[in-house]
């Protein structure tokens, strides 16, 4: 860390970068841009922002069962039980004749309506509302590590597996008659989608956690030729909103994942009229 911090004031001699957090912020948006940005591209392309909504905001049961069980920090728990839920919707999707955005919507409004009471029990919900818009500012070395972490098995599991999660969202019959365990594939997808959000939820907010997930690989296929075109520019977007958002919030004190949502949401806008070129 302390050859990051001496990069950043060679390189960047503004009065923002004498904050040791706002520092370590930018690192974050570093690395957290890279992953959603890859993942944004293939939730798109499978239609599943619906699902990722659904990760973000249960996550809220997930930090009641930590709480219960008596962890002052329930981040592991949050992702045990975002790994779970992820397990469950996918089975629930093949094993139910209900739509599959009806099972997910149905999970969605159960998980959050049990997190909600489980918190609020004696009042005390307000002490948790950290989660809810996030503070990317109290990000520590510790938990930048375990973003470096994450980074890295999402560019191991992108260079192994993209191909079948490509086939998969192109067409799951074509993609079974290829000898790919589309069930499989499927769950591990969306156990991967669940672990990145859960792991960025308490920096980015469970509010606008899946607007920095979605919207810049939407904006993205307004303007991609290719696939890899698609994921570059939705890398770009991501990492450029996350700067811009970044400083913008410490200039107008705002919440700073909502002012990074509000960034790639523009961005999303700038593109829209475009003609769609990618399909």
């Amino acid at each position: 860390m302390e050859s990051w911090y001496f990069l950043i004031d060679k390189l960047l001699p503004f009065a923002w970068t004498h904050h040791i957090f706002m520092k370590n912020a930018i690192l974050a948006v570093l690395l957290v841009g890279p992953m959603f940005g890859i993942m944004g591209t293939m939730v798109v392309n499978n239609k599943m922002a619906f699902f990722s909504d659904t990760i973000g905001h249960s996550a809220l049961t997930g930090i009641a069962i930590g709480i219960l069980l008596g962890f002052q920090d329930p981040l592991w728990i949050m992702v045990l039980f975002s790994i779970f839920l992820a397990i469950a919707i996918s089975l629930l999707k093949h094993y139910t004749t209900a739509s599959t955005d009806t099972v997910i919507g149905a999970v969605s409004a159960t998980m959050v309506a049990l997190g909600i009471a489980i918190l609020s029990r004696g009042g005390g919900f307000a002490k948790f509302s950290r989660f809810l818009i996030g503070d990317l500012l109290s990000i520590t070395p510790k938990e930048i590590y375990l973003l470096l972490f994450a980074l890295a098995i999402i560019i191991i599991l992108w260079t192994v597996m993209f191909n079948k999660f490509l086939l998969l969202s192109v067409n799951t019959t074509l993609a079974r008659s290829r000898g790919i365990p589309v069930r499989l594939v499927e769950t591990l997808f969306c156990i991967v989608v669940a672990v990145v959000v859960t792991i960025s939820i308490q920096w980015v907010g469970i509010l606008v956690i899946n607007s920095f997930l979605i919207l810049p690989a939407a904006a993205a296929r307004n303007v991609s030729i290719n696939m890899r075109n698609y994921h570059t520019i939705s890398v770009a977007i991501t990492v450029f909103s996350g700067i811009i958002g970044l400083l913008l919030s410490y200039y107008w004190s705002t919440a700073t994942g909502a002012t990074i949502a509000l960034v790639a949401a523009l961005f999303y806008l700038v593109t829209l009229p475009l003609k769609p070129r990618f399909t």
